[in-house]
């Protein structure tokens, strides 16, 4: 039997035929935009005119994850708004409690006549690279002479103390950082008020706090700041925190390691600070006299004495104008031993002061 259509239903070509030519015109169409970028223009305009199709069918989903996302950043950002609101207050008590002390400072030291130190200028730099040698912890930066950096100057960065100019050319300067082991800087506890010194170690990565005695109120976890008492530093620099404190039976130190605060090594940005200090200077110590130059002003005094003496005894041996024609022989060898006496310690006091003079006076003296 022939179930086929009848003549009236047939339209264009059989199923098979119209597969067989869309295979081959999807496989055409596929190597020519392959290779030859064909439908490029197609594609573009096809995209414009589905785009409105397409932000159709997903305003669903946009809406729904629209909705998520405005619940949650509702909350967290209510959730940072009290985080925020308290952290807020507590800085705002301690800026009343800071400006409170502050003033009260100002009054005691104002009472007592005490200055206080003058502000401290800075000088922005930038590190730009480390030194080659392994053995020491040296960087440095793009800031030298030209700009204003001086020898000696302290050297931080946002979190505290990093270190301190140690040679200065025009337009770079070397840094010599904290952990360096021939940098010392002179440091107090905050929590005790103690004052040591802090030095640095041949391991480059922690400090040392040398000279404390076992008695000393040190435990691990004090901030180390800048004394000021140098008069290189200013007070109240952030330089360390204690790690370990190790005390023993058979030593008078205690041993304290440090660790810094701020990053000695990452820094990347820091501030070179231009101190001076209203510290008054050391007064010079007398220099110590040695035994020759105190027998050396002895004899000296000793010839000038005698030198008076001989003068007055022969003022008084001298004759009287009534008893020239008269002349005393034993008086005159007298006045002649005396005479010489005085010229020999006369001698001995001018080569003591370095004075020559002395002597022909005396001499010229006794002959008349």
């Amino acid at each position: 039997m022939e179930y086929s259509p009848p003549p009236l239903f047939k339209q264009g070509p059989s199923a098979l035929a119209r597969l067989i030519f869309f295979v081959v015109l999807s496989l055409v169409l596929l190597v020519s935009d392959a290779r030859f970028k064909t439908l490029e223009v197609v594609r573009a305009v096809l995209d414009a005119g589905l785009y409105p199709l397409q932000r159709a069918a997903l305003l669903p989903r946009d809406l729904v994850l629209d909705a998520a996302h405005y619940a949650v950043t509702s909350n967290s950002l209510r959730r940072d708004n009290q985080t925020l609101s308290a952290k807020n207050l507590q800085l705002s008590l301690q800026a009343n409690q800071v400006a409170t002390l502050t003033a009260e400072n100002a009054h005691l030291r104002a009472l007592l006549n005490l200055s206080r130190n003058v502000a401290t200028q800075s000088i922005p730099a930038e590190v730009q690279y480390g030194m080659r040698d392994p053995f020491t912890q040296k960087v440095v930066i793009g800031r030298g002479s030209q700009q204003g950096v001086e020898n000696g100057s302290p050297v931080v960065s946002e979190d505290g103390m990093i270190g301190q100019v140690t040679r200065v050319f025009p337009m770079q300067s070397e840094v010599t950082l904290l952990t360096d082991k021939d940098e010392a800087v002179p440091v107090e506890v905050v929590r005790t008020g103690l004052r040591s010194v802090v030095y640095g170690t041949a391991t480059g990565d922690t400090l040392e706090l040398r000279f404390v005695p076992i008695s000393a109120d040190v435990v691990a976890g004090d901030e180390l700041v800048t004394s000021g008492l140098d008069g290189v530093y200013p007070e109240g620099l952030p330089v360390a925190k204690v790690v370990r404190v190790d005390k023993q039976a058979d030593t008078a130190f205690a041993r304290v390691v440090c660790v810094p605060v701020a990053a000695v090594r990452g820094a990347r940005d820091v501030l070179v600070l231009h101190y001076q200090s209203d510290v008054p200077p050391r007064p010079a110590e007398p220099e110590p006299t040695s035994p020759k130059d105190g027998k050396a002003k002895k004899a000296a005094k000793g010839g000038e004495k005698a030198a008076e003496k001989a003068k007055a005894d022969e003022k008084t041996a001298a004759p009287k104008p009534e008893d020239k024609k008269v002349p005393d022989k034993a008086a005159a060898k007298t006045a002649d031993k005396r005479a010489e006496k005085a010229t020999n310690a006369a001698n001995l006091a001018a080569d003591a002061k370095g004075h020559s003079a002395l002597a022909p006076r005396a001499a010229s003296g006794a002959q008349r």
